[in-house]
């Protein structure tokens, strides 16, 4: 990458890098066979309780002052267990269900060959940095379990710090661990919400959006500078915007040699 161009990438995490949803659909089944082959419940009833937990899990508010996020997510399963099957709450047999569905999710997050060799690649002209909201432990051991810390010169978690994506704070924050300026940066993610509006609100170079489906949001704002389909697709994009940038720079240098002196 040009001088004059991008210094770094923004990555978000889940969804982007590694595959979190199919990872917590695989850990969901789990739960399943194993409340029906152990604990005899009926496959209805125990496709109910995980389907109130992902709801628990997708509404869920945690302030870490208050509570530790595995007492928080035993009590989504000790819930969900009570209102599917009424009775004494039991909350032995929910912290058998959360560790089991933590345990697996962790097992299958994994940050795939041709993904690490394009971060490899990128890695060579660029400093990367890794930018993922959520709890400070349950983030972490993501991180540990795909084993990507060797492909970031940076790791920022949202729980670790004041304010999350998309506030333009944790943005200046990667900024200056980077030793870069926002109009040098490129955020990379899934979220509308969070990656794009925040890459946004702290006036990044760019912004790309990673939409898998290629469907197009029912609310189009925020506006993403680019959309891709697969991460894969990234180093394309960046070539692209040097190309401009060098394009651009190209121009304001003959404008500026046939200025009179």
């Amino acid at each position: 990458m040009g001088v004059h161009g991008i210094k770094a990438v923004f990555f978000d995490l889940d969804n982007t890098l590694i595959d979190t949803a199919a990872a917590g659909r695989r850990a969901i089944e789990e739960v399943i066979n194993a409340l029906q082959s152990k604990h005899h419940y009926g496959e209805g009833e125990a496709r109910l309780i995980c389907d109130k937990v992902q709801a628990k899990l997708l509404k869920e508010c945690h302030d870490p002052a208050k509570m530790c996020i595995t007492d928080l997510r035993i009590s989504h399963w000790e819930e969900a267990i009570q209102e599917t099957m009424g009775g004494e709450a039991n909350r032995d047999l929910a912290a058998e269900c959360y560790f089991l569905w933590k345990t697996t999710r962790l097992q299958h997050l994994t940050l795939a060959e041709d993904t690490r060799d394009m971060l490899t690649e990128l890695r060579k002209g660029l400093r990367l940095l890794l930018l993922t909201n959520g709890d400070k432990q349950t983030q972490r051991e993501k991180i540990e379990a795909c084993a990507c810390q060797p492909y970031f010169d940076a790791i920022v978690v949202g729980g670790e710090q004041k304010e999350e994506k998309p506030a333009p704070s944790i943005f200046r924050y990667c900024c200056d661990l980077l030793g870069v300026q926002p109009a040098e940066c490129v955020m990379v993610g899934d979220s509308l919400d969070t990656d794009i509006q925040g890459g946004l609100n702290a006036g990044l170079k760019a912004t790309v959006w990673l939409n898998k489906t290629m469907t197009t949001p029912v609310d189009t704002s925020p506006v993403p500078h680019y959309i891709i389909s697969s991460v894969l697709d990234l180093p394309a994009i960046l070539q692209k915007m040097e190309h401009k940038i060098n394009a651009k720079l190209g121009t304001d240098h003959t404008a500026g040699s046939n200025e009179a002196h």
